[in-house]
C-alpha cells in the first residue's frame, strides 16, 4: 500500500512538471537553468576559501604577503563577478516563476472549468457543490505555494547538495564519510516524520472540501434552518466536521513542525563531529584520501566545516518544504481527478440543420429559414436524408437505473404526437422528472428505445437534441447580467424584438417594463432583486424565445401565485400551441386540459388517458382528484 502511495505521488509530481512544460515550453526551461546556475554559484565559495587559506599556508614562512594579496584579490574579484551573475539569474528566475506560477494557475482553472462543461449531469448530481468549488480555491492555492516557493527551493537545495557533496569528495573522503552518516540519520527521520505528515495533509485537503461543501449547503438552506429552529443541530454538525479538519490539520502540522528542529539539532551535532574528526586527522597527521591529492591541513578542514553547514542547511530547507509539497501533491491529485473525469459521451451523428422546401423536397440551406430538419447521413450507401423537425416523441419499453441493479423506470412506453400535451402525475420518486431527463439524454436508458421524429435519440447529437427540446424547471437559474441577456440565453442570436415578443407571450413584459431600467435592469445573485414568480416568468420567457417544437414544463408555475398563474397560463397556452408538451405539475388546473395524463407509481405506468377517462375509471387519478389535495 505504501509503495503504491509513493508511486502515485511520483506520478503526480512528474505529471505536474510535464504540464508546466506544456504551458511554458520556453520560459520554464530558462527559469530552471537560471535556478541551476544560481544554486551552483552559491555552492562554490568553499573552493575560493580553500585556495586562499592554502595560499596563506604556503607563504606563511616565506612572508611574501604581496603575492598572497594579489592572488587573493584576483580570487575575490572572480567570486564577486560570479555573485553578480548569480544575483542577475536570481532576479530573472524569480520574475519568470511569478509569471509561470500565476499563468499555470490560470490555465489550470481554465482546464477545470472547460472540463466541467463536458461532464454529464450525473457528476453535478452526485458531487457536493462546495467540494467542487474547493478545487478552484484551496486546491489551486496549494499549487501556487508549491510552484512559486517549494519547487525553486527544492531545486536550489538539490543542486547545492549535489555540488557541495562533489566538492567534499574532491577534498577529503574521511570527513565526507562523517557527513554521509549524519545525512543517513536525517534521511530516515525525514522519511518517518514526513510520511506521517503526507498522510494527514491529504486527509486535511479532503476534510477542507467537505467543510466547504457543508457551509455552502447551509448557506443555501438558511431559511429552512431558521424556520425549523435547527440552529443548534447545524452547529453540532459543523463542529463535528470542523473538529475532523482540526485533527487532521493538527496531526499534519505537528509532524511537519517537529521535523525542522530535529534536523537543525542533528546538523549542529554533525558540525561538531566534523570539527572533532578534522582535528583528530590533523593532530595524528592521518594521510588524506581525496581526488584532489591535497594533503590534510587547515585549508581542508576550515572550508569543510562551512560546506557541512551549507550541506545540512540545504537538506533542512528540503524538510521545511515537505508540508507545502505534500499539500501541493494532494491539491494536484484532486485537480487531476477532476480533469480526468470521463467526459459526457456523444456518439450521435444526426444533426439539426436549416432547410428550404423545393419541389416538395427538403434541401439544406446556409441561411436562416425557420424550418428545421434532422440531417441523417447513412454510412451504408453514403446517402443523406432529411426528416422535418415536428416534435414527435415516442418511448418504447424503456428501463432505466441510476445505480446498477436498482431500476427506477420499468417498461415505460408512451407517445406524444406533434401538438399534444402529455402530463405526468405521481408521488415523489415515481419517475416523472427521470423521464424528462432521459428525453434530453442527461442520462442514457438501460433498455428500450426513445425516438424523436422517428429517429433513435442515441443517433442524434446531444447538443442538437437539446436545442430541439425546451425546458422550464421548478428551480430558476438567472445569471448576472441584464434581463434581456437572461431571456436571450435561450437563443443567443435572438434580437431584442424577439425577446420582447417572447416576454409578452408569457405575460412577463408587464412587470419587466416597470423595472428601473426595464429590459436593461441588471440582475445579480440569481435575480435576488426579483420575486420568485418574476424569476420564473423570465425563465419561461427564455424557453419561449428558443421556440423549440418540444417543451418540458417541470413544475413551471409552482412558484407563481394564483393571480399571476392566470396571466401566465394564457401565455403558456399560446406557448404550447402546436408544440409537443410534457408537463409535470401538482396543480390540477395545469393537468386537466392535457391530451393524455400518465399516472406513474414506483417507476411504472399504472394509468393513462385524458381527465374525463381517468375520472370515469375511478382509479389512482380519481383518488388524487377527488381527495382535494395536491398531486404530491
Amino acid at each position: 500500500m505504501k509503495n503504491k502511495h509513493a508511486k502515485n505521488k511520483k506520478l503526480i509530481i512528474s505529471r505536474l512538471i510535464k504540464t508546466i512544460f506544456e504551458f511554458y515550453p520556453l520560459m520554464f526551461p530558462i527559469a530552471i537553468l537560471c535556478i541551476i546556475f544560481n544554486a551552483t554559484i552559491s555552492s562554490i565559495p568553499a573552493i575560493f576559501m580553500q585556495n586562499i587559506i592554502a595560499l596563506v599556508e604556503q607563504n606563511w614562512q616565506a612572508g611574501d604577503w604581496n603575492a598572497v594579496g594579489e592572488k587573493t584579490l584576483s580570487l575575490v574579484s572572480i567570486l564577486v563577478l560570479l555573485y553578480i551573475l548569480s544575483l542577475t539569474s536570481g532576479i530573472v528566475y524569480n520574475q519568470m516563476m511569478a509569471i509561470i506560477t500565476q499563468g499555470t494557475l490560470k490555465k489550470f482553472r481554465i482546464k477545470m472549468f472547460n472540463k466541467m462543461q463536458t461532464l454529464p449531469i450525473k457528476y453535478v448530481d452526485t458531487n457536493n457543490h462546495g467540494d467542487i468549488m474547493s478545487y478552484y480555491t484551496n486546491d489551486i492555492d496549494t499549487l501556487r505555494q508549491m510552484i512559486s516557493q517549494s519547487f525553486p527551493q527544492l531545486l536550489i537545495s538539490t543542486i547545492t547538495v549535489i555540488t557541495v557533496f562533489g566538492i567534499m569528495v574532491y577534498y577529503c573522503l574521511w570527513l565526507t564519510l562523517v557527513v554521509i552518516i549524519g545525512v543517513i540519520i536525517m534521511f530516515f527521520i525525514t522519511k518517518k516524520v514526513g510520511g506521517g505528515s503526507a498522510k494527514y495533509f491529504i486527509k486535511q485537503q479532503k476534510a477542507l472540501g467537505q467543510l466547504e461543501g457543508f457551509v455552502e449547503e447551509m448557506m443555501n438552506g438558511q431559511k429552512v434552518i431558521k424556520v425549523f429552529c435547527h440552529e443548534n443541530e447545524i452547529k453540532a454538525d459543523f463542529d463535528k466536521i470542523n473538529e475532523s479538519l482540526y485533527n487532521d490539520a493538527k496531526a499534519a502540522n505537528r509532524y511537519a513542525n517537529i521535523l525542522g528542529p530535529i534536523l537543525n539539532n542533528i546538523g549542529n551535532i554533525l558540525y561538531v563531529f566534523v570539527a572533532i574528526t578534522g582535528g583528530i586527522l590533523l593532530v595524528f597527521d592521518v594521510p588524506n584520501i581525496s581526488i584532489s591529492g591535497l594533503a590534510m591541513g587547515i585549508s581542508i578542514v576550515v572550508p569543510f566545516l562551512n560546506m557541512t553547514k551549507q550541506f545540512v542547511g540545504n537538506i533542512n530547507q528540503v524538510s521545511h518544504q515537505i508540508n507545502a509539497v505534500v499539500m501541493g501533491i494532494a491539491g494536484a491529485q484532486r485537480i487531476y481527478n477532476l480533469i480526468d473525469e470521463e467526459a459526457e459521451q456523444d456518439n450521435g451523428y444526426v444533426s439539426l440543420v436549416n432547410v428550404c422546401e423545393e419541389n416538395g423536397q427538403l434541401i439544406e440551406c446556409n441561411k436562416r429559414t425557420g424550418i428545421w430538419a434532422w440531417k441523417h447521413p447513412h454510412s451504408s450507401d453514403g446517402t443523406v436524408t432529411y426528416t422535418k423537425l415536428t416534435g414527435d416523441v415516442r418511448l418504447f419499453n424503456v428501463d432505466f437505473e441510476y445505480e446498477e441493479g436498482k431500476t427506477v423506470l420499468h417498461d415505460i412506453s408512451l407517445y406524444a404526437k406533434p401538438g399534444q400535451k402529455v402530463a405526468f402525475v405521481g408521488s415523489t420518486g415515481a419517475g416523472k422528472t427521470t423521464i424528462t431527463n432521459l428525453l434530453n439524454r442527461f442520462y442514457d436508458i438501460a433498455d428500450g428505445k426513445i425516438r424523436y421524429d422517428g429517429i433513435n435519440i442515441n443517433k442524434i447529437k446531444k447538443s442538437d437534441l437539446r436545442r430541439a427540446i425546451g425546458m422550464v424547471l421548478q428551480d430558476t437559474n438567472l445569471f448576472t447580467g441584464t434581463v434581456m441577456d437572461n431571456i436571450r440565453y435561450g437563443k443567443l442570436d435572438a434580437s431584442d424584438e424577439e425577446c420582447i415578443k417572447a416576454s409578452k407571450l408569457v405575460g412577463a413584459d408587464d412587470f419587466i417594463s416597470r423595472l428601473p431600467n426595464g429590459y436593461h435592469t441588471i440582475l445579480t445573485e440569481n435575480g435576488s432583486n426579483l420575486s420568485q414568480g418574476q424569476r420564473q416568468l423570465i425563465s419561461i420567457a427564455r424557453a419561449a424565445v428558443a421556440d423549440p417544437p418540444v417543451m418540458i414544463l417541470d413544475e413551471a408555475t409552482s412558484s407563481i401565485d394564483t393571480r399571476t398563474e392566470a396571466i401566465v397560463q394564457r401565455g403558456m397556452d399560446a406557448l404550447m400551441k402546436d408544440r409537443t408538451v410534457f408537463v409535470i405539475a401538482h396543480r390540477l388546473s395545469t393537468v386537466k386540459n392535457s391530451d393524455v395524463i400518465i399516472v406513474l407509481e414506483q417507476g411504472r405506468i399504472i394509468e393513462r388517458g385524458n381527465h374525463e377517462e381517468l375520472i370515469a375509471k375511478k382509479g389512482q387519478y380519481y383518488q388524487l382528484y377527488t381527495g382535494a389535495f395536491e398531486l404530491e
